[in-house]
């Protein structure tokens, strides 16, 4: 779907009284972030179908809860108008990113930028965004913390990176518990990861016997790395 189609299912959004600041508009799909917000009732979405059948409206509210805890980081993260370049591929994380990103160009008039990159070699890219979206969820950096933590080094967290190569970083997912990703996109469970395979067992135990585990050992982290 080309831009000028966009423009045009944008338009008919807002003609039917759709707040598109709250819909992510991703053919063949149209994501409701916030279905109070949006005002994307079921009578607008059959009337929405009715003019673009080749679409589907998803009502997710596991989609729309992960939306709700990463516009706290991207409220706080965020400046109007910035270009924002993520990472295109398949990767469930960098696909989730693009989709709660896709309405802040509304929101924010911000530019989306999706691009195969290597972090290390970012110096290397044309200098025309000056934001990087990273898809660092909730569970990868406290399994990293775990990770640290089990071999005796010092905590660092990856989110504390906010800079590089006076480029700025944003962790929009940080807040997401990964497994909230998967389940949206209809995937299998996460798998473990290689490196944090232990700390991934263990965090997986805490689940069971303490409520908000990856939360708390997130804020626990914050502490020790500002000390």
């Amino acid at each position: 779907m080309n831009v000028t189609e966009k423009k045009e299912i944008l338009r008919f959004l807002k003609k039917i009284g759709v707040d598109t600041r709250f819909v992510s508009v991703m053919p063949p799909e149209l994501l409701i972030n916030n279905l109070r917000f949006s005002k994307f009732s079921r009578t607008r979405a059959e009337l929405f179908i009715k003019n673009y059948p080749e679409l589907r409206v998803i009502r997710s509210n596991v989609f729309q809860k992960i939306c709700s805890r990463s516009s706290k980081v991207l409220g706080d993260s965020l400046k109007p108008r910035e270009k924002v370049m993520i990472n295109k591929s398949n990767n469930p994380c960098d696909m989730a990113l693009s989709a709660i990103l896709e309405p802040y160009s509304r929101k924010y008039g911000i530019e989306i930028i999706e691009r195969e990159f290597d972090l290390k070699k970012l110096e290397n890219i044309p200098e025309d965004f000056n934001v990087v979206a990273l898809p660092l969820t909730l569970d990868q950096e406290v399994e990293n913390v775990l990770d640290q933590i089990f071999n005796g080094k010092k905590v660092e967290l990856e989110s504390s990176l906010h800079n590089l190569h006076q480029v700025k970083l944003i962790y929009p997912l940080l807040n997401i518990p990964q497994e909230w990703i998967f389940y949206w996109l209809d995937q299998q469970n996460c798998s473990k990861n290689e490196v944090n395979e232990l700390a991934h067992d263990f965090l997986t135990y805490l689940e069971g016997v303490v409520p908000q585990v990856r939360e708390n050992i997130l804020k626990s982290a914050r502490f020790v790395a500002e000390e």
